[in-house]
């Protein structure tokens, strides 16, 4: 299950076809990161750069050059090094990593100096974002400074940044690309799965967050796609919280946001469970909300209905419901209208999902909602955080935080929850639980 040498090759002419005319592309890799001293994180690649490649290598740039007549894709990578490779691991080379990925040529980083200015030159455009690295971008600089002051020269190539067309193609998924996001999804269902048939008061958030890596690991998913959430209590009403280092008390509810990275292709699931294994009344009615919330939003994924579509539904169900509860009060039009709901659900239903775990492309396009079509592949995770001392709120209701999330991919006909295999409902997740309870005792 990976993305074939082909599908790449039609990335790249995609790019290709999409440029301006008399135009250079440069997809730089990712670097290496220092963790500390000498340490480095593990390596992951760029996404931008993995998606047009396949080279997962650091110290690497591709460029993509329509019309030149050696071949219009290139590779600057690092060469073999004996030594090195001892230390670190293989490393393909220019000349295997051409074959490798597809490519025209291949040439040693080391020549970038020598080789670059001059598929530059003569050229109108160079399509390359800036920002992202600072030191290619003093690099470019140089090039254009060298450009613009030798002798005939008719001006340096403007800069265009690459991003509306790379984006732009990389929001569209492939049926590979599905495959491989379906099992991203399959393995942290079933690392959700896991956390709720381990989970019990007394264990510490970390020791399900512990339960998760190892599913993923061991299905062969070796890096979170994010870092985890595990929020128990009130950790909940945190939206990013990842110190995960509170206990778990009964009563209390434990909201755990995660996915996997499989291949380069990212899952983000959330499931909130009950520490003992039952939700009370309150959390409950607010769970219920939320959920109808999920089910009519994931109704709007489909083709032909705008980005805002899914998270208005959200807000119809959470509000009316909000208002059934006695937490709002006024007509549910007005409500909306007002904002006054954004209190207890302040973030929107979605994001798009890809390599990127809130992936690439725009949510407006010439300042409207952008059509849904299929290929397109989003989260629809609706929620809400009531908290500690949220005035004109009963106490039963107070310090609650729920959010139900998942992975929906756009089809012609309609969509598929990626991520289905995560139980959802009330009753599902108690059974699960309790089951997991008996295997427990038995264990004992």
């Amino acid at each position: 299950m990976n993305i074939s040498k082909a599908e790449y090759a039609r990335r790249r002419q995609r790019l290709l076809d999409a440029m301006p005319e008399n135009s250079v592309a440069i997809v730089p890799s990712a670097r290496e990161q220092l963790r500390s001293r000498d340490t480095y994180f593990p390596f992951r690649q760029d996404s931008d750069f993995l998606y047009l490649s396949g080279f997962d290598e650091p110290e690497s740039l591709l460029v993509l050059a329509p019309g030149r007549e050696q071949g219009e894709t290139l590779l600057f990578c690092r060469e073999r090094d004996e030594e090195k490779e001892m230390w670190d691991g293989p490393r393909l080379g220019p000349e295997r990593a051409a074959a490798h990925c597809g490519l025209s040529d291949a040439f040693p980083i080391g020549d970038l100096d020598d080789i670059l200015p001059g598929l530059l030159e003569g050229k109108d455009f160079i399509c390359f974002t800036m920002g992202r690295f600072p030191q290619l971008d003093r690099r470019l600089q140089s090039y254009l400074q060298t450009i613009e002051c030798a002798p005939g020269s008719s001006g340096a190539p403007q800069m265009r940044t690459l991003d509306p067309l790379l984006h732009d193609l990389r929001l569209y998924k492939s049926a590979a690309e599905v495959r491989l996001m379906a099992r991203a999804a399959e393995i942290s269902a079933q690392g959700h799965c896991r956390a709720m048939q381990v989970c019990r008061p007394g264990m510490f958030e970390y020791e399900l967050e512990a339960e998760l890596l190892h599913t993923f690991t061991s299905a062969g998913a070796r890096q979170p796609a994010y870092p985890s959430i595990v929020g128990s209590g009130g950790n909940a009403l945190v939206m990013h919280y990842i110190a995960n280092n509170a206990q778990l008390k009964s009563g209390d509810l434990v909201l755990i946001d995660a996915g996997c990275e499989f291949r380069g292709y990212a899952a983000d699931i959330t499931r909130t469970i009950p520490v003992n294994g039952r939700f009370s009344g309150a959390q409950k009615a607010v769970y219920e909300i939320v959920l109808a919330s999920q089910l009519a939003a994931i109704a709007q994924c489909l083709p032909g209905n705008d980005w805002d579509q899914p998270h208005l539904a959200s807000v119809e169900i959470i509000v009316q419901g909000l208002k059934d509860l006695g937490l709002l009060q006024g007509e549910v039009s007005g409500l909306i209208e007002s904002g006054a709901y954004r209190q207890f659900y302040m973030h929107r239903v979605g994001h798009w999902l890809g390599m990127d775990v809130h992936d690439v492309g725009d949510y407006k396009v010439h300042g409207q909602w952008r059509q849904l079509e299929a290929g397109m592949t989003m989260t629809v995770e609706p929620g809400i955080y009531i908290a500690a001392d949220a005035p004109s709120v009963p106490e039963k209701f107070r310090g609650i935080g729920i959010r139900i999330e998942d992975d929906v991919a756009l089809t012609k006909d309609g969509n598929r929850v990626l991520s289905a295999a995560a139980p959802k409902t009330i009753a599902d997740i108690e059974h699960l639980m309790s089951a997991g309870d008996l295997v427990q005792e038995a264990l004992l």
